[in-house]
């Protein structure tokens, strides 16, 4: 049909459901983004297949990285998991293996992820409870007893002192006999979101930074198969962003990180093509799905248009998902179930490389092994039995997909440039500009909440007063004392002398500019426990204090 036509005929159909009575005012999406009734092709007019779309495996990437996508292979299912001491979560990485997970993702306890050791005194009451205690190498080495790091991908959520937990992994690959040129994995090293959103920082944006460019240089080098990074749109989104937030704050800190790594020195192909990125999914399904296409065609178009890539690897922005904690309810929690699903679902056919799903009872405490398999369950049935997998991106060519996913990518642009004008990314981050457009997107999205405007099923709509009636994973209280016990031991026996040494070495390497991964490795070899070494660091890069708002 003929625009023209198209245009006529749409205006007959309008004035035809004029006089219908919609259930509800407003349509939008949980972001606040309007929907309109209706999408036709004067809604994707403008659209170009070949400079917009492009073929799977084809720049700009809209259509996913891979040429055949899950035809050829499926996303790595990665439960993220890690509780009490090394020994617990070794046993519960075993089991999901087993069940058939196909990657590791380990969570760490707070005093691991701020630096500090399970005998600090800020430790106290904090060991193996939010994530697996991780003290030093030793602790590394009974993580992933009997798990070949040759065979199995892992990813570690860590950020302020993820160079130390990270020379710990490959440290203990090495004594497992295994070439660091075969390991593989993805540490999160994100620092940027952590001023932004999540709070775990130790050390200044400088410093941070340059142990982030150490890092590209020396994998690029000794660990070629390592993601080093993976930029995390994910907490951003659980701070209580928008979708549109999500996606350009965390492409803005991608571009830092480009530009951090050519300051050092670094050729862009050099590191970029193992950089990552790490999205959260929530329950507007479509939102979801066209913000993961968004962002790979402003990525490859950046990355090569601006930064002058010329690898294709450079170009793909390769990503991992995990499904909502911000959208999961402590009431009625088999409900979270569905959600989960759902969210799985949008991040598959948004095209993802990974992911995990939460379990249902993760509101409020860690997962049980019931809860984490049924988590895993779903993922492998829509693997296995819902039949999304079989083509390639089979949503493309939707007018309301293609046309929201054009507008995620026009309003992603109006942010590039307001954070442009602030001045970059560390700066918007010191004025507080990101802290407080996610503040106030939280806000309003909680107010619609409980105003009844936004439903949320179980909670303010068709909520009941039933008992809960599902098991909770309880952590030994014997945890922490136990921790405290064996790191007391390992500094008996270990050799202290050799350790005062490297420390001191780490700390010139510091104080100069050498890369300080090597440094950090050799002190990790003799024990040094990562409370150690991130005071080591702190006497020479000092510890960040965020300026408040009001």
């Amino acid at each position: 049909m003929e625009r023209e036509n198209l245009n006529e005929e749409l205006n007959k159909w309008r004035s035809e459901v004029e006089g219908l009575k919609d259930r509800k005012k407003n349509f939008d999406t949980i972001s606040g983004e309007p929907i309109d009734a209706l999408y036709t092709p004067l809604d994707t007019d403008e659209l170009d297949y070949g400079k917009d779309l492009g073929f799977p495996g084809r720049y700009p990437y809209t259509r996913g990285v891979q040429p055949n996508m899950y035809r050829g292979r499926l996303w790595t299912m990665r439960q993220f998991s890690g509780f009490g001491d090394a020994s617990d979560s070794n046993n519960r990485y075993r089991y999901l293996l087993g069940q058939g997970q196909t990657g590791l993702s380990v969570a760490f306890d707070m005093p691991t992820i701020m630096g500090y050791d399970s005998d600090h005194e800020r430790s106290l009451g904090e060991v193996g409870r939010c994530g697996v205690a991780i003290d030093s190498l030793e602790d590394m080495e009974v993580l992933f007893d009997g798990i070949p790091l040759d065979r199995v991908t892992t990813s570690m959520t860590i950020n302020g002192p993820a160079a130390v937990l990270w020379a710990m992994y490959l440290a203990n690959a090495e004594k497992q006999g295994i070439s660091l040129n075969n390991v593989g994995g993805t540490i999160q090293n994100d620092i940027l979101k952590e001023y932004i959103a999540q709070k775990s920082w130790i050390f200044p944006p400088e410093p941070s930074m340059r142990l982030i460019t150490d890092i590209f240089a020396f994998a690029a080098d000794h660990v070629p198969k390592w993601n080093t990074i993976s930029i995390s749109g994910y907490h951003i989104r659980e701070a209580g962003s928008t979708a549109v937030q999500e996606l350009a704050f965390t492409l803005a800190d991608g571009f830092a990180y480009v530009e951090a790594g050519i300051k050092a020195g670094l050729n862009v192909d050099r590191f970029a093509p193992r950089l990552s990125f790490f999205f959260n999914a929530h329950m507007d399904f479509f939102e979801e799905i066209c913000k993961y296409r968004a962002a790979r065609r402003i990525w490859a178009r950046r990355m090569k248009e601006k930064y002058g890539a010329k690898d294709p690897r450079s170009l793909k922005l390769r990503f991992h998902t995990q499904t909502a904690g911000c959208s999961l309810t402590a009431q009625e929690p088999e409900n979270n179930i569905v959600r989960t699903a759902m969210e799985a679902l949008s991040a598959i056919l948004g095209g993802t490389q990974s992911l995990h799903t939460n379990s249902m009872d993760e509101v409020m405490a860690l997962p049980t092994e019931k809860a984490v398999k049924i988590a895993l369950r779903t993922q492998q049935v829509i693997a296995h039995e819902s039949g999304v997998a079989n083509t390639i991106d089979p949503l493309a060519g939707s007018y309301f997909v293609e046309s929201l996913t054009d507008k995620m990518e026009a309003e992603a642009e109006v942010y590039f440039e307001r954070i442009d004008q602030l001045g970059g990314v560390l700066a918007a981050i010191d004025s507080g500009f990101f802290q407080q457009e996610i503040a106030d997107a939280a806000y309003i999205y909680q107010k619609a909440v409980d105003s009844c405007e936004r439903v949320v099923v179980g909670v303010n709509r068709y909520n009941c007063e039933e008992p809960m009636q599902i098991d909770l994973l309880k952590i030994d209280p014997d945890v922490e004392e136990k921790q405290v016990g064996r790191l007391k031991l390992l500094r008996e026996r270990r050799d202290n002398q050799a350790l005062t040494r490297s420390l001191d070495d780490l700390k010139s390497g510091a104080a100069g500019s050498d890369n300080l991964i090597p440094k950090i490795l050799a002190a990790v070899k003799l024990y040094a426990t990562e409370g150690e070494i991130v005071t080591a660091l702190k006497e020479v890069f000092g510890e960040y204090k965020e300026k408040p708002l009001f």
